[in-house]
């Protein structure tokens, strides 16, 4: 089955208020998509490709500089944010039982003013990757909003357990990604640009510069996500599926290799969006399919798995 194509201009970021009838309209199209597929393309969202364009251009020239140079800006260098900060190539296992993923990126998890931030060789970083970050933030709560809808739920009741996004007590991550051309005799058995995982939190918002990446279909055959210009690649995360007790289903994906003698990069921004640290993770329909789990219990516990002991 191929991802469907939203048109999501009635609640776009332009857009103060959204119809009854648009609100419903748009819940019956994104509850279909998440329940059959777990990924859907969002067009007319409020954010134009000029916008991501400009984010990919600030975090491809961090990327470009030595690593000696992006050291100091590490995953784990940062007190309280731990996930926040580069991720040198090859170190992170999407995939645990994959060797290391042929890529690297920069996650944003927190806008608080005592971050350190990249602005040498990279001038304007802070400025447009925070400007992106709350572009998204809105965006995704616009999201959660028409889903909760579509569950015949409270609207608020997803936004109340993502109330901290930006700051300390949630995780929710804007992250750069990077994959450097591959160099095929380098390549292991098994390795990928990203290896087969999905994601951990409530919902992903995914903007492609290129081809490469393949979602599983509930055949378990892989399938190549189609390119549609301007349009946001949206999926369920891991605890919405828990929370909805797989009403909405979190779909498997992946980063190809490029085929051989491809030596073209590849960049992408991902916007993982994660319930608050102490949020309770219940079942909305008020079965017990699944015990409860807080927010930050659940990812510690992804990340763990992702990089082993690094």
């Amino acid at each position: 089955m191929s991802i469907p194509v939203v048109d999501f201009g009635a609640y776009s970021l332009s857009e103060k208020h959204v119809g009854e009838e648009q609100m419903r309209s748009l819940s019956k199209e994104l509850d279909t998509a998440f329940t059959e597929v777990g990924f859907v393309f969002l067009q007319n969202t409020g954010i134009p490709q000029e916008e991501v364009d400009r984010v990919m251009a600030i975090s491809k020239t961090f990327f470009l500089q030595p690593d000696e140079q992006k050291q100091p800006f590490s995953r784990k260098s940062f007190a309280g944010n731990p996930n926040h900060g580069w991720v040198s190539f090859g170190i992170e296992r999407l995939n645990p039982s994959r060797p290391g993923d042929l890529k690297e990126a920069f996650n944003i998890t927190s806008l608080q003013p005592d971050i350190k931030w990249p602005s040498d060789a990279a001038k304007g970083f802070r400025e447009i990757q925070t400007s992106f970050f709350q572009r998204c933030k809105e965006l995704s709560l616009r999201v959660l909003r028409v889903m909760a809808v579509s569950l015949g739920l409270d609207p608020e009741v997803f936004l109340s357990a993502h109330r901290f996004i930006g700051e300390e007590g949630n995780c929710t991550t804007l992250r750069s990604l990077y994959y450097p051309p591959v160099k095929q005799e380098e390549v292991k058995e098994g390795q990928l640009r990203c290896g087969e995982h999905s994601d951990y939190g409530s919902i992903t918002l995914l903007f492609n510069s290129s081809g490469g990446l393949q979602v599983r279909q509930r055949s378990g055959e892989f399938i190549c996500a189609p390119a549609v210009p301007g349009a946001i690649l949206v999926n369920i995360a891991d605890l919405m599926q828990r929370w909805t007790s797989d009403h909405f289903v979190s779909v498997r994906h992946r980063v190809l290799l490029p085929p051989v003698g491809d030596h073209s990069t590849r960049q992408s921004l991902a916007f993982f969006v994660q319930p608050d640290d102490e949020a309770l993770i219940c079942c909305c329909d008020g079965s017990n399919k699944y015990p409860p789990v807080t927010g930050g219990g659940y990812i510690e516990e992804r990340f763990k798995a992702s990089y082993g002991q690094n």
